[in-house]
C-alpha cells in the first residue's frame, strides 16, 4: 500500500482559525516534512492525524483504515515524538516503560534498552530531570520499541541545540535505512529538511499550498532578481509575489519556464529555499 496517511477534504473550524480542505497523501517508506509559519495549522492536522481531535468534515485514513473502526490497530503502528514532556514529570524512564509496554503487541523490550543505551539515557532520573533534547531521545526510544511503521514527529527540533538537532537529524536517516519506515515531520526549522526530507508538504492559514518531492520543489520554484522596467501588470502574473526596492526587484516563482519565456535574460534566477518560499508566500514585505 502506497499511502500511509490520507487526507480527504478535512476541515476543522475553531472560533478565531481553520484548517480547510486539507487534501493530503503521505507516501510509506519516505520522509515527508510539514512546514509552515508558526499558526499555519501544522500541530491542528497532526492532531486530527492522531485522532487527538476529530475533523469537522473530511475523512482521514492511516494504512488504508478508519479510526471509527480500527483505533487500537492503527495506534499500534504509530509513534508520536513531539516537542515537550509527554509522561509524568516524577516518573523515571524504568516505570514509564512498565506501563507503556503492554499496551503494545510489539513491545520489544531488547530493542528498548539498546536505545536506552544508544541514546545514553538515565533508567532510575526523573523525566523532570531530563533536558529538551533527552526527553526527545526518551520519547523516541519508547516509538522506536514498539516497531511503529510511521513516527509522527511534532516539532522535534525545536528548542534544540545545534548539535543535538544535527545528531537526531543523522539518527533519523539511519531509521530509514531499512526502507520500511515513514516518518511526517513537521518543523518551522526547514534547515532541517533540506539534509532529510523527500517530500515537502507546505501549510498557511489553515490551507495546504503544496505536497510536493523536494526534487520537484527545486525544479518549480525559483527567485527572479531584475531590474523595476521589466515589472508591469502581465509580467507580474508570473511571480508568486513581488519584492521591489529602490535597486530593483525579487520575487519568487512557481513557473520557471514562463519567467524564461518572459523575460529571457534579463533577469538572473536562482534557486529557491524553503525559507523563501515560505517568506513570500506569506506575502514578503510590502513596505521598502
Amino acid at each position: 500500500m502506497e499511502n500511509v496517511i490520507e487526507l480527504k477534504n478535512v476541515t476543522k473550524k475553531f472560533k478565531d482559525f481553520s484548517v480547510k480542505n486539507i487534501d493530503l497523501q503521505v507516501q510509506q517508506g519516505f520522509v515527508t516534512g510539514f512546514i509552515g509559519a508558526n499558526g499555519a495549522g501544522k500541530s491542528t492536522t497532526i492532531k486530527m492525524m492522531m485522532n487527538l481531535l476529530k475533523p469537522d468534515s473530511g475523512e482521514i485514513k492511516l494504512f488504508g483504515l478508519d479510526y471509527k473502526n480500527h483505533e487500537k490497530a492503527i495506534k499500534e503502528r504509530i509513534g508520536f515524538v513531539y516537542d515537550g514532556n509527554v509522561f509524568f514529570e516524577g516518573m523515571n524512564l524504568k516505570d514509564i516503560k512498565r506501563i507503556v509496554a503492554p499496551a503494545y503487541k510489539h513491545w520489544d523490550d531488547t530493542l528498548f534498552y539498546q536505545y536506552v543505551e544508544q541514546f545514553e539515557l538515565p533508567l532510575n532520573k526523573a523525566m523532570k530531570t531530563f533536558s529538551k533534547g533527552m526527553q526527545m531521545k526518551a520519547s523516541l526510544a519508547i516509538a522506536l520499541s514498539h516497531h511503529a511503521e510511521l513516527i509522527i514527529m511534532d516539532e522535534p527540533t525545536a528548542g534544540l541545540d545545534p548539535i543535538f538537532r544535527r545528531e537526531l537529524l543523522a539518527l533519523l536517516q539511519e531509521l530509514m535505512i531499512e526502507g520500511n519506515r515513514t516518518i511526517f515531520f513537521s518543523t518551522h526549522i526547514t534547515t532541517d529538511l533540506d539534509r532529510i526530507a523527500d517530500y515537502i508538504s507546505f501549510m498557511q492559514s489553515g490551507e495546504l499550498v503544496f505536497n510536493q518531492s523536494i526534487h520537484d520543489v527545486a525544479e518549480n520554484y525559483a527567485l527572479v532578481k531584475g531590474g523595476l522596467d521589466l515589472l508591469d501588470r502581465d509580467t507580474e502574473k508570473a511571480f508568486v509575489h513581488v519584492h521591489r526596492a529602490s535597486t530593483g526587484f525579487e520575487a519568487l516563482t512557481d513557473n520557471i519556464k514562463a519567467v524564461q519565456n518572459t523575460f529571457g535574460d534579463s533577469v538572473v534566477i536562482e534557486r529557491a529555499s524553503l525559507d523563501d518560499i515560505m517568506y513570500y508566500f506569506k506575502g514578503g514585505i510590502h513596505h521598502v
